[in-house]
Order: C-alpha cells, then structure tokens, then sequence
C-alpha cells in the first residue's frame, strides 16, 4: 500500500504483541491516538504467531490463558480507543523532522508522522532455526511445522517431534493426548526444559504412550511436501526409520533487531537500554518496552511490559500535550475514564 501523504497521529506503535497492544490502553486512557504497524499479517506478536494455544499462567487475575485468548481479550479491552492497524509492514526508516515529531516509512511505501514512536517489537523480527537436514524446504508449511497454531492439525497423525527446550516438552505433553502417536527425539538423555515437564514425558513413555528416542533426523521422505517417514540416526551412525506425517523441529529461534539497529539508538547486545522513569530510549521522544529494552533488575515478562506501558503513556502524554496538565485518575473511580471505555452510566 502506498500513501500520497503521510498518516498523521499521536503515536506509532512498532509492534502489536501483547504489550504494544495494552499501550494502545494505557494512551487511550490520556487522549492519544496510536497507530500500530506490525511486520505480521495479525495481531498479537510471538504469543498468537507461535503459540496460540499453549496455556500462559503468569498474566495476573488470569489463572491459565493462552496466548491467543490473551491477544483477544487485549483487542477488546483497546476497542474504545480505535487504534489502527498496518499490518504485513516493516518499519524501515525512522527520521526526526525539523518541526518536531517522527516520520516514519514501512517498506510498502506506508509513511506515518508521529509526535511519539514506541518500540514494542519483542526481540525484533523472529525466525525459527531451520535444522540441517536435506530437502526440508520441500515440506515447510504443509507438514513439517516450526510452530503449533491449531493442535488440531495433529490429531490422528503421527507426530515426531525435535528438540530438548521447554517448547519440545511443553508441545509433546499437549499433542500427546491428540496424536495417533508422538515420538520425541533428542541428541542426549538431557533436557534444557522444565524439570516437572520431563518427568511427565519420562511417565508416558514408561506408560507405553509415546516414544522416545536419542539421534538426530538425518533424512526426510515423502512426496509434495507431505512426510510419509523420517530417519534418525544414533550416535553409533545406526539408523532407524519412523513413519511420520508431521514434524516439528524446535531448535529455538533467531532474533534478528533488523532496521532498528540502524536508527541511531543507543544498543546493549540487540537490546535498547532505557531509563526506569519513563522507558524512554537515549533518543527523546522515542520509547521502548517489552522484550526489546533492558535496564538494570529486567525481566522478560508481559506483566513486566505491562508497567513499562503504563508509565511511557505518562511521559508521552508531556509530549503530546505538552500545555496540558495531568491530573492522574483511577478507572474504578473516575466518571471521565468510564466514559472513555464505554462503561459510565
């Protein structure tokens, strides 16, 4: 999409993830318009891109939620607010104009000028590592997955799957019980997941309910781009072949900073130091929260973003408004609040 002249608003948000979403909230709440442009083609970042269904269960108030519901409950909570969404764009050039302000352009020809930009890109732009194996091109999307977005897909199928982190572990607990059968394979009898996790894998095998075994996928083999089998081979170099029909290889991901590297932000290690005050970045006017900043006693998590959300509003408001004074409100007890979300009497 291009744009004959720049999309003028109160403040581009880079990155609609959970926490760019609860910011569109937290802005709202102050009289500022955010709009919101996303290298995915739909909300929700890393939580409803590679794990939509897997249960999360440190959002407070929400005993167990998975990261799609959360994305759905944030896209209802911000509806009051009307932010608009680019979805499918990366941010590639970001400038300060003479006047005040940011202007800046997506690599669909999108430009949008705002007083205020926060960066709320998680990690950046992420890509799941594609394992050595000969030919898996051929079978990426249709039946070797680096992401569970439906466990339905892999119901009734024979299901292998790869690697020895929390998501390897997490992903063969939940598809067991939907599996025709679940393999899971691992290079060593060691695992980077969580304790409580391998042993209930460790049970069901024991159980006689899904397979475990030690080796590397060595080739794959099917036809347009459906498995009908893999082999693995053991450190002895014996190999053992498997019917399969569907693959997931977790080999983690790579987190890649892409155009923001190149902004003139100050960087520690891919990551954009901030202050605790306002999660302003060495550039005035330009925020960051979420997985992407770091500052003393940071933790990676949405609640952590959350906070980071609230107190940016506060200091972009200053920017936005720069006349008008803030008087701080609660939603429990202020009538101009409630009618902002719709909920006054």
């Amino acid at each position: 999409m291009l744009t004959k002249s720049p999309i003028a608003t109160d403040v581009a948000i880079i990155g609609a993830g959970p926490v760019g979403l609860f910011a569109v909230f937290e802005l709202g709440l102050l009289d500022m318009k955010a709009h919101l442009i996303d290298i995915l083609d739909k909300p929700g970042g890393q939580c409803a891109e590679l794990y939509p269904e897997k249960p999360i269960y440190d959002i407070p108030a929400l005993p167990v939620v998975t990261g799609q519901e959360l994305t759905d409950r944030l896209l209802e909570q911000i509806a009051p607010f009307q932010p608009t969404f680019h979805y499918g764009h990366m941010v590639e050039r970001l400038e300060r104009l003479p006047e005040g302000g940011f202007r800046l352009g997506t690599d669909q020809g999108l430009e949008i000028e705002a007083k205020v930009v926060v960066i709320a890109a998680g990690g950046g732009s992420f890509q799941p590592k594609r394992p050595p194996i000969a030919g898996i091109e051929d079978y990426e999307g249709k039946s070797v997955f680096y992401a569970v977005r439906r466990m339905e897909e892999f119901r009734d199928r024979d299901v292998v799957i790869v690697g020895g982190g929390d998501s390897a572990l997490d992903w063969t607990l939940n598809l067991q019980p939907l599996a025709r059968r679940v393999t899971l394979i691992h290079r060593r009898d060691a695992f980077r997941a969580a304790p409580d996790s391998v042993k209930k894998m460790r049970a069901l095998v024991e159980a006689g309910k899904m397979d475990f075994m030690l080796g590397q996928v060595s080739t794959l083999t099917g036809s347009d781009g459906e498995l009908s089998a893999i082999t693995v081979r053991a450190d002895d170099k014996s190999e053992t072949l498997i019917s399969c029909d569907r693959l997931l290889p977790f080999f983690g991901l790579t987190m890649k900073l892409g155009p923001v590297a190149n902004w003139g932000l100050n960087l520690d290690e891919n990551l954009i130091p901030v202050d605790t005050e306002k999660f302003e970045t060495s550039e005035p006017g330009i925020f960051a929260i979420g997985d992407i900043n770091t500052y003393p006693g940071k933790l990676k998590l949405i609640l952590s973003g959350f906070h980071e959300a609230a107190l940016m509003a506060q200091a972009a408001h200053r920017i936005v408004y720069p006349e008008k004074r803030l008087v701080f409100q609660y939603t429990t007890s202020s009538t101009s609040l409630q009618k902002k979300l719709g909920v006054a009497g």
